[in-house]
């Protein structure tokens, strides 16, 4: 793994890496993960739910047709088991790499009561502590809470409310381990990043465009990267308005940022940037929501990029 990124760290887009074989698609890829070899694992809204793949994007396996209702996030724990995401489905599963199911948290189909705080109410995303192996859930569209789970699957803790002061949530949509004493969570209605203890207590915040996806960096990679999402409808075609990964150092400092200055189909452009993920290199991989946001409405309506990879070149 390479040092911290720098002020003169590059990273270059790499157009066509992940090697799909006819007629295989993604629809559109909602999240990434990489497992500790540097396989990565494509979360997406198609007939393939799971698609694996190695560092050079050549297709390896797939699984899991007809086990989601909508996929939505996915992350890797420190001994390469997958917690994929759920949302419609109100779920969160523990699997393995070839897609055994080892554990679930949330009864499919069943939702708690909108904005009451009881898990599930279309929950986003999981951080996995690396050393305890406690589970952290934000939950989500349709609550406002992160919720605390033991490795085993035992609910123990939840904190959060709706609100825009210290300590609530507009959508808490993603969120990371910092380390082994934190979690930073994208508040991401509220235009803020938010770091907590591990109990739930407010640390601090910084502000960003409507942070939407995050991946902490590990050992020698001590940085922050954060997916901001793009503006609404009456600010369309302004400048500068997320569709970029920002990338923050540990005292949530900005040392760098990619992506063009407007988004698109481009390929150093950005439609709709929903999860991400690092691999060992520092090349980071992004995942869109693009046909949600963009292909669906076209006429007529078509999948467009949904998988991102920015390789780090230098630096």
């Amino acid at each position: 793994m390479p040092g911290p990124v720098t002020a003169s760290t590059k990273f270059e887009p790499e157009f066509g890496w992940a090697k799909l074989p006819h007629p295989m698609n993604f629809k559109e890829a909602t999240s990434v993960a990489v497992d500790s070899e540097d396989n990565v694992y494509v979360f997406n809204r198609g007939k393939w739910p799971v698609m694996v793949f190695d560092r050079d994007g050549n297709f390896l396996s797939d699984w899991g047709q007809g086990d989601f209702d909508r996929p939505h996030g996915i992350r890797i724990d420190a001994d390469d088991n997958l917690f994929v995401i759920d949302d419609i489905a109100q779920m969160v599963e523990k699997r393995t790499k070839s897609g055994e199911l080892l554990m679930r948290l949330g009864e499919r189909g069943k939702a708690a009561e909108w904005q009451e705080g009881e898990p599930f109410n279309r929950p986003t995303d999981v951080a996995v502590h690396p050393v305890t192996g406690d589970i952290y859930v934000t939950d989500g569209y349709g609550n406002s809470r992160v919720h605390r789970f033991t490795k085993d699957g035992t609910h123990n803790l939840s904190w959060g409310e709706p609100g825009s002061r210290p300590g609530q949530f507009s959508l808490p949509h993603n969120i990371t381990m910092l380390g082994n004493s934190h979690v930073m969570v994208c508040d991401r209605e509220n235009f803020r990043l938010q770091v907590f203890t591990l109990d739930g207590e407010f640390v601090q915040q910084v502000i960003s465009h409507r942070p939407i996806a995050i991946y902490a960096g590990r050992h020698a990679d001590s940085n922050i990267y954060v997916a901001e999402a793009g503006a609404p409808a009456v600010q369309a075609g302004v400048k500068r308005l997320g569709q970029c990964v920002v990338i923050y150092d540990r005292e949530l400092n900005e040392v760098g940022r990619f992506g063009n200055e407007l988004g698109g189909e481009g390929t150093d452009q950005f439609l709709a940037p929903h999860g991400m993920a690092v691999d060992s290199e520092g090349s980071v991989y992004v995942a869109e929501v693009s046909y949600t946001a963009y292909g669906s409405l076209l006429d007529p309506p078509r999948e467009v990029p949904s998988l991102r990879k920015w390789k780090r070149v230098s630096g």
